[in-house]
């Protein structure tokens, strides 16, 4: 007899960390560079304010940013949840510790989720 297949959700959440360690190393930062220093320095261009207010207006664009904030924050709380558990020896307070973690960044989208859908009507 072989044992019974346990199904748990942690192929999923590695997949999002994995998805967010992407996003992290490879679109924010050249989301901060363009907007936090080339264009502040005026290396490149500004944009033209109505240009860019239309482009954030595109639901594509806003699925986009979603998609970045969400990922970002996913791998930024599993980090955290194992950064917690094993470097300060916590792992007995592992239910707690994955739903703070995981709540924060559930929150943090929904927040992002709200701002991208409000903010520019």
């Amino acid at each position: 007899m072989t044992a019974p297949h346990r199904v748990t959700p942690e192929p999923f959440v590695w997949l999002m960390f994995s998805a967010g360690g992407v996003v992290a190393a490879l679109i924010l930062p050249v989301l901060l560079v363009l907007f936090g220093v080339a264009v502040p320095l005026g290396w490149v261009a500004p944009p033209d304010h109505d240009h860019l207010f239309a482009v954030l207006r595109h639901p594509l664009t806003r699925l986009a940013l979603f998609g970045v904030c969400a990922l970002a924050l996913v791998h930024a709380a599993h980090r955290l949840r194992f950064t917690v558990e094993h470097a300060l020896r916590l792992r007995r307070y592992d239910p707690a510790i994955a739903t703070v973690c995981y709540g924060a960044a559930a929150a943090g989208a929904a927040s992002a989720a709200y701002l991208l859908l409000t903010a520019f009507p």
